[in-house]
């Protein structure tokens, strides 16, 4: 888990729970039908344009709104690697991590980031590093306790390598 290989995918600021995973969706019983939604009114190919292994880059306010799982679970099935934001709703923060995907926190600038650049995150060291720009950037390391959970690929998988 330490050193995470992608892409990088950008989002802009104040992205909510409600743009990831319209309300309307959510009565759907498939997660596979619920993924083709993602992010539709914001950028409507989303779920056909990301990639596997894609990182996302968003503003401030990244996951406001409702504490939906859904909007975590969505990334999970779509293979978003990590999510790097300028700031986090409190609530969507913890449901990356607890669903096994880093969630990093990370004061960044539109030209240091821009779609497909090649990037690498180093967890343990608390860096990223942009292949394809030639930069690296500082972030603050993710605690032990939450690096645990992300190392057993969500809080569920940590629980029941415990018990």
């Amino acid at each position: 888990m330490d050193l995470i290989k992608g892409y990088a995918y950008i989002l802009g600021d104040d992205i909510s729970t409600d743009d990831i995973v319209p309300s309307h969706t959510l009565t759907m019983r498939d997660s596979n039908d619920m993924v083709k939604h993602t992010l539709e009114f914001l950028d409507p190919h989303f779920s056909k344009n990301v990639d596997k292994g894609n990182i996302i880059f968003a503003g401030e306010n990244f996951g406001t709104g409702s504490s939906r799982e859904e909007a975590v679970h969505v990334f999970k099935l779509l293979g978003i690697k990590a999510v790097v934001a300028r700031s986090f709703a409190r609530i969507y923060f913890r449901n990356l991590i607890n669903s096994g995907i880093p969630a990093i926190s990370l004061k960044w600038n539109l030209n240091q980031f821009v779609k497909e650049d090649v990037i690498e995150i180093l967890l343990l060291k608390g860096l990223i590093i942009n292949k394809s720009q030639n930069t690296t950037l500082n972030f603050e390391k993710i605690p032990e306790f939450l690096m645990d959970i992300l190392e057993n690929d969500g809080v569920i998988n940590q629980l029941k390598k415990i018990l």
